[in-house]
């Protein structure tokens, strides 16, 4: 079982490198803004496989639903923020 998750973990952590690309490439601010809540999705996932693999779930739970907050507000943030800053030019 733990080498089915550190796949799935090591699966996962690759698979944030297509979102990071769209966060460096990406045309617009808003596709930059979607990747970093991309990425803020994964490594929700990432933290708590983590988790069983240690095999203290509840500890990395509390930590991810800390991070999914910080997460959200901070995208919720930076949208407010150009929406004002679209209105002011």
């Amino acid at each position: 079982m733990q080498d089915v998750l550190i796949y799935i973990t090591n699966l996962l952590a690759v698979i944030i490198i297509i979102p990071f690309y769209r966060v460096l490439k990406g045309p617009t601010v808003f596709d930059r803004v979607l990747g970093v809540g991309a990425i803020g999705t994964k490594t929700l996932v990432l933290i708590c496989l983590v988790g069983f693999i240690y095999g203290r779930l509840e500890m990395f739970i509390d930590i991810a639903l800390a991070y999914a907050v910080l997460n959200f507000i901070s995208v919720l943030a930076i949208a407010k923020y150009f929406k004002n800053y679209r209105k002011g030019a």
